[in-house]
């Protein structure tokens, strides 16, 4: 495709990046609203709302940030797009501590779980509340009184405080008047509180609830006049200079003490804090107005996860899912003899994860096992890939690790990882300067009958035990020659950073995949003109890379039917006359996180099916080391395009369906059929129950 052509679509054409996000955030906290999810769940997924928003400011805001305090007027962050952003981001959080206050605390209630505040509680309950508080809590807070000799303390990113404004003067006779108490992040965010023997009752009490209601306590001589809790979300992306530093891993184990510092970009307080101590605040802060967020109930709903965690109570929570091993591995049987027959396709949470890690186990304890090559992104904090890694060194393998430091919030667990894969003698390596490797391969070689032969791994997802419950992805197990070469290839470049040699079967980003999408774009386009069918139908997490939604308009344009399923940020619009007539775009948002990325083009007679470690964002595509391979099996294609495809674009029940001006509505809003909520159909149900078990 000509470049003429690509720069034919103009940039005014696609969505906000930033707004879409939120937009995604909006389509999670619908199911806090939906009657038919389990109640503890609903909770659930306001906490994950509330996790989405500090990430949004951690990661993406800080632009529009510096746009308000500058006044930029031109760019892509400007005064308008920090106002546009923080007014929708407002009206999110009221929506959150609406339904909190007043559907689902009231909900809880009638099930006897309550959240006690001071003014509800009995004469019993505040005596225990004081014990708790004196020894439990005061023990491990530190009032700092303002004055000269003590500034305003360096408050971490997302920790709660207090602030406390006191009558009086203090010991030497001074009326420095502001107090900050820090809260420690060990203190139970809701603490549990005794019941009424024999009630079924549950009865919790919040942390911020003990401290105010014994803030006199930690200041005495002093009257508290006021007080308030707050939490300040600050930048928290790590900069490194990979060009400069001379230990990545050193640098950025530094940068992480550094993260919880970072610039603040937003300040929440209690409803009720006076303008007094927001002011103050947001001096403190450096903060605009607008950067203020009262809200009305706790300043961190994610710690509700704790309270949910605490709550034995099955019938307030999904039933539970225990995914089926997958159909094609027979127990018992070994996987290399398996992998001779054929590829073997995991779709995860459906089918267990335990299989992948049933395939590295007898990796490790095969003696005829020589080598064992991985790539670690994102693992999880207890690593059992990287125990049974350990394990294989021991046996006397050789073992290559490629740990990607850079993961995003995973930073120190994976330093971690690899300092513990280096003290056994693992040849543990960190990619290429300046790209992230987030493409999740795992490769076996094993001596067979005099010769060496390759198992390889290829994922969608993670290598995260934990994750694998919660999220939806592809594991493609193969022994086919021409892949696990190139995945050998792979590793061979990311340790060496010789030239890549050529591949046979896979894409690789930086290099081919971003090519390879476009050209394969444009062979539709050319089917399309010509008359034939045509169809694009992809399936990704997002979708924000300009280059490639251009050649999807101009797919659009040609005629060629082009779907896809977006969870997240989505740039291309759908159904705007003229320019994307042909093009459907739906948002899944359902009971485990929505995954895996499938790649479909159909131009004629041709058809071809990629999974791939890559969303189709900028970064993934210049900027990491990903893959996509072929799906090339008849009956697994099928499969791939039946569970992936097929049943997403047929969901009536967890799907949006964008709009031309960038909003969403509820695809149930359209089903034809009578019935209504879980009477639709539902991707997700039907893979749970064509492979896992309930109950």
């Amino acid at each position: 495709m000509i470049q003429a052509a690509l720069n034919s679509v103009h940039r005014h054409v696609f969505l906000d990046r930033d707004q879409s996000i939120l937009a995604f955030n909006e389509r999670v906290l619908d199911w806090a609203y939906r009657a038919d999810v389990p109640l503890l769940e609903r909770l659930r997924y306001l906490a994950i709302v509330s996790s989405n928003l500090d990430e949004f400011f951690e990661v993406r805001f800080a632009p529009h940030h510096t746009a308000r305090l500058n006044n930029e007027q031109r760019g892509v962050a400007t005064i308008d797009t920090y106002r546009a952003l923080t007014q929708r981001v407002h009206a999110l959080v009221e929506r959150q501590y609406t339904i909190y206050n007043h559907e689902l605390l009231p909900a809880l209630e009638k099930r006897g779980i309550r959240i006690i505040t001071h003014s509800q509680r009995n004469p019993r309950q505040r005596r225990w509340v004081r014990e708790y508080f004196v020894n439990e809590v005061q023990p491990l807070l530190v009032p700092v009184g303002l004055d000269p000799s003590h500034p305003f303390p360096q408050v971490a990113n997302k920790s709660l405080n207090f602030i406390v404004r006191l009558g009086g003067r203090d010991a030497f006779g001074r009326e420095n008047e502001i107090a900050i108490v820090k809260v420690p992040r060990a203190l139970k965010r809701f603490v549990p509180m005794p019941g009424v023997k024999g009630s079924k009752q549950l009865h919790f009490v919040s942390i911020s609830s003990i401290i105010r209601s014994h803030l006199t306590d930690l200041f005495p001589g002093r009257s508290v006049l006021e007080f308030s809790q707050f939490r300040v979300t600050r930048h928290s992306d790590l900069a490194v200079d990979e060009e400069e530093v001379k230990n990545l891993r050193t640098a950025l184990r530094l940068g992480l003490q550094k993260r919880h510092y970072g610039q603040a970009l937003r300040l929440e307080v209690s409803a009720g804090c006076s303008d007094f101590l927001a002011g103050f605040l947001l001096e403190q802060f450096n903060l605009p107005p607008e950067s203020l967020y009262r809200v009305a109930g706790p300043v961190n709903l994610v710690r509700l996860n704790q309270l949910v965690d605490q709550i034995d109570a099955p019938a307030l929570r999904f039933e539970r899912f225990t995914p089926g091993w997958p159909a094609a591995l027979a127990p018992g049987q070994s996987f290399f003899e398996r992998l001779k027959q054929g590829d073997v396709l995991i779709h995860q949470p459906f089918e267990s994860f335990d299989a992948v890690l049933a395939f590295l186990r007898e990796a490790v304890e095969d003696p005829q096992v020589l080598a064992i090559k991985q790539t670690i992104y994102r693992t999880g904090s207890r690593g059992e890939m990287t125990e049974l890694l350990r394990d294989a060194v021991r046996r006397g393998k050789e073992v290559t690790a490629v740990v990607e430091l850079k993961a995003r919030f995973d930073e120190e667990a994976n330093i971690n990882h690899a300092e513990r894969l280096e003290s056994v003698g693992a040849q543990v390596v960190y990619g290429i300067v300046g790209l992230k490797t987030h493409a999740k391969m795992l490769l076996v070689t094993r001596r067979e009958e005099g010769r060496l032969v390759r198992y390889a791994h290829v994922s969608t997802g993670n290598y995260n035990p934990g994750t694998a419950k919660a999220y939806t992805d592809l594991s493609y197990l193969t022994a086919d020659e021409a892949l696990t070469a190139d995945v050998d290839h792979i590793f061979g470049h990311l340790a060496s950073q010789n030239r890549l040699p050529r591949l046979h079967k896979v894409l690789m980003a930086p290099f081919h995949l971003h090519k390879g999408m476009l050209e394969r774009i444009d062979a539709a386009i050319a089917a399309a003109k010509a008359g034939q069918p045509a169809q694009i139908i992809l399936k990704v997490n997002a979708l924000t890379d300009e280059p490639l939604a251009r050649a999807l308009v101009l797919a659009s344009q040609a005629g060629v039917q082009v779907d896809a399923i977006v969870r997240g940020a989505c740039i291309l619009p759908a159904g705007v006359p003229g320019q994307t007539d042909n093009v459907r775009i739906r948002s899944v948002i359902g009971r485990f996180l929505e995954h895996s990325r499938v790649y479909y083009f159909r131009c004629g007679d041709q058809e071809e099916l990629w999974l791939s470690s890559a969303d189709w964002m900028n970064r993934n595509m210049l900027r990491r080391v990903e893959l996509a391979w072929p799906v090339t099996d008849p009956h697994l294609r099928a499969r791939v395009m039946d569970e992936c495809l097929h049943l997403y674009l047929a969901d009536q029940r967890d799907a949006w369906l964008l709009q031309p001006d960038g909003n969403y509505i509820k695809a149930a809003s359209l089903a034809t059929k009578p019935s209504r909520g879980s009477g639709l159909p539902s991707a997700q149900a039907s893979l749970m129950g064509r492979y896992g078990t309930k109950g």
